[in-house]
């Protein structure tokens, strides 16, 4: 054979290389994304303006319903990375919608329970189904700016997805607030069937179809060795029981603990050795960058959640501030996190925002104790702009390095560990406010938050001037090529 012929028959071999998209992100493509990614923020919020006449109505003490709070976090907590892990196995678009679906049915169910029992199964399910949607959106937009072989991420679609959950947890509670006066309750539930409907409607026709399913023999066993279904059995029990024994301080449950130890314990044996694990405890020691990632959003957001809700309860049992305007006194927040994730995220910038985020959580917890029952209202404004500061450059800075440092074909599982932190550092603020105002709200208890906020704040920082990888820049630089992403063993 001749060499041009040899060049034909390996030119015929190798398939060319897929075109780049004109707009790889166009409008078509990110909004079901960023519709998707607000479902989850805005159940977590909306439902606060709901607990007190949905307890009324049902003839209950208020504190019971409290299960209807913790009940959508412990879901969510425990399906952000099984649903990442799905998308990567099973296709994004596929869980992206089955997510949805699972999100209209809790919305139904909710808004025509009649009973707690009922009502918590709802938000069982509008927990598991909102879930699907950041992980799911990770891997679609990862994946989408690999085929156009861009040289950096994608910082503005990242932006919107922060933007996205940012702006409607602010705005959960004043919405929430008007459907529940103007409607009832049960519009808390049921304002989810028209979002997911429009949110279907979209995915269905403005999302790439997934690749097809694996065809060979026993097509189900392949796909529970693939998504290690004994590792998601596992985690799920371990940081259930996790999640109930912090929800129960500072009255511990030792059975919730006796349990974790004895699903945990297991489950670590089973993920040390499995070929694919779910929970790569070795690639995740073995990869710095996305362990400070972790631990920088729990701590960051363990501040930003100690003010959404110790120190509104502080303002509004201490401080004598009406629930609306205490309502009110946390937009500044929303509105500054909104206002600057987008052009900080379009930047891709990584070290800036994080040592911003530090500093003004620093500042923050400074403000707070500073504070008493006699202190004016501009400065209660003052502190909640500077969390708005924290919350948007720590998801902006964390949320790029989460795309650079995950490896590529685990950015669905590592995107929804991210979120697993995040919840466990909303967890804990709830757990350390309940200690502190134990014996009811007071000066002296917010200036003990301030304090461990103080402590919280210093160990961001940290985690961020001494990260030798942000140092080098985060590996967002533009112009050198793919967007380096570390793999087990690269810090």
């Amino acid at each position: 054979m001749s060499a041009a012929q040899r060049d034909a028959e390996t030119a015929r071999a190798v398939p060319p290389a897929p075109e780049e998209p004109r707009k790889p992100f166009s409008w078509r493509f990110t909004t079901p994304l960023y519709l998707g990614s607000s479902l989850n923020p805005v159940n977590s919020s909306i439902i606060a303006t709901a607990l007190v006449p949905l307890a009324a109505d049902l003839r209950l003490a208020v504190g019971a319903t409290s299960v209807l709070v913790s009940s959508l976090y412990l879901a969510s907590a425990v399906a952000q990375p099984t649903a990442g892990k799905l998308a990567e196995v099973l296709g994004a678009r596929r869980v992206f919608l089955g997510g949805i679906v699972l999100v209209l049915l809790g919305g139904i169910v909710g808004g025509l329970g009649r009973d707690l029992a009922t009502l918590t199964v709802a938000r069982v399910l509008i927990g598991l189904g909102t879930s699907a949607a950041f992980p799911c959106a990770m891997v679609l937009i990862r994946r989408r700016a690999e085929a156009a072989r861009m040289t950096k991420p994608p910082g503005s679609v990242l932006g919107g997805v922060a933007v996205a959950g940012m702006a409607t947890a602010a705005f959960g509670p004043p919405l929430g607030g008007l459907l529940v006066g103007a409607a009832g309750w049960r519009w808390a539930f049921l304002v989810n069937i028209p979002f997911t409907l429009l949110a279907l409607l979209m995915t269905v026709r403005w999302l790439p179809a997934d690749a097809p399913l694996d065809r060979a023999p026993r097509p189900l066993r392949r796909i529970a060795a693939r998504v290690d279904l004994a590792g998601v059995i596992g985690f799920a029990a371990s940081m259930t029981a996790l999640v109930v024994f912090l929800m129960g301080l500072p009255h511990p449950s030792w059975p919730a603990l006796a349990v974790f130890a004895a699903a945990a314990v297991p489950t670590v044996w089973w993920e040390l050795r499995g070929p694919e694990p779910f929970f790569d405890l070795r690639g995740l020691a073995a990869n710095g960058a996305l362990s400070r990632t972790y631990l920088r959003q729990a701590l960051s957001l363990l501040g930003t959640y100690t003010v959404m809700f110790g120190v509104t309860q502080w303002t509004q049992d201490t401080y004598g501030m009406s629930a609306l305007r205490t309502g009110l006194l946390l937009l500044p927040m929303g509105a500054v996190s909104a206002l600057l994730s987008r052009p900080l995220a379009g930047r891709n910038l990584v070290r800036g925002p994080l040592v911003a985020a530090a500093l003004s959580m620093l500042a923050g917890s400074a403000g707070i104790l500073l504070l008493s029952s006699d202190s004016p209202v501009f400065v209660l404004v003052l502190v909640s702009l500077v969390f708005g500061v924290t919350t948007a450059t720590t998801t902006v800075g964390n949320q790029t390095m989460l795309f650079v440092a995950a490896p590529p074909e685990r950015i669905g599982t590592a995107s929804g560990l991210f979120r697993t932190f995040g919840y466990l550092g909303t967890i804990t603020s709830s757990v350390i406010g309940g200690i502190v105002f134990r014996a009811g709200t007071s000066d002296g208890g917010l200036h003990t938050l301030g304090f461990v906020l103080v402590g919280a704040g210093l160990a961001v920082l940290l985690l961020t001037v001494l990260d030798r990888r942000l140092m080098r820049g985060g590996g967002t630089g533009a112009g050198t090529g793919p967007a380096p992403v570390p793999r087990a063993g690269r810090r």
